[in-house]
């Protein structure tokens, strides 16, 4: 009787510790919050879905983001959906903190960009971020038809851009592939952002498909099905 009552009380622990294992391995595969928010946010600036966007800022800053945290994520906005784009957007949450402000809230500001390094000029740090980030030397074809969309790509994107430590790149590529989700005809960049989100910036199988389903909430369906066959491109191979 008592080794029977041993055994299940052994098996017991080991469902328990299985459950646990298994419960934070989900949460760890999981898109936090704020990370969702990230996504609703560029996907809708790049949309240019100003009425969602104001009600994604501030769920955004619900969630815990913080004010230059998301004046970040506008600015990057620039670099793939265009300025009009990123300036409505940065018009509508400047408008929204006034009114936060009006009825008494306080947000956080959070951290400020750290100084840009003074030994290197943008294209130099511009492309070694760039190489980093990609894991190879990004050149020849249409880089070398265009010297200065190359120029413009590692000089103000990867390097004025990305150097600045205000959000990471891995948040960096996160808010990128929520910016072009909400760009039609767009498939061939969406594709290569979500392959270096899968290999190179550490976002999961899990992740990505979550993300999938966040588009779906802010940019309906047909967006959506067509993100999801990018991203299941990606990770088959």
């Amino acid at each position: 009787m008592m080794k029977n009552r041993i055994i299940s009380v052994l098996s017991a622990c080991i469902l328990f510790l299985g459950v646990t294992a298994m419960n934070a391995q989900a949460a760890e595969n999981a898109l936090s919050a704020k990370e969702q928010s990230l996504v609703s946010i560029s996907a809708l600036a790049g949309k240019g879905d100003l009425p969602n966007l104001e009600k994604a800022l501030e769920k955004g800053l619900e969630n815990g983001l913080t004010v230059n945290e998301i004046k970040e994520l506008l600015a990057q906005v620039y670099a793939y959906a265009g300025f009009p784009r990123s300036l409505n957007g940065l018009q509508t949450f400047s408008a929204l903190l006034d009114k936060r402000k009006a009825a008494g809230m306080t947000d956080v500001m959070g951290k400020e960009a750290s100084p840009m390094p003074t030994d290197k000029t943008s294209l130099e740090f511009g492309t070694e971020n760039q190489t980093n980030l990609f894991n190879r030397e990004v050149k020849g074809g249409l880089y070398d038809f265009s010297p200065l969309i190359d120029y413009c790509l590692k000089a103000h994107l990867f390097g004025d851009l990305f150097q600045r430590d205000v959000l990471t790149w891995k948040d960096r590529e996160l808010i990128t592939v929520g910016i072009l989700a909400g760009i039609d005809n767009v498939n061939p960049q969406l594709q290569g952002h979500l392959a270096t989100c899968y290999n190179n910036s550490g976002w999961t199988k899990e992740q990505l498909f979550q993300y999938v389903e966040v588009i779906r909430e802010n940019l309906g369906d047909a967006t959506a099905k067509n993100v999801q066959g990018l991203v299941e491109k990606v990770v088959q191979k």
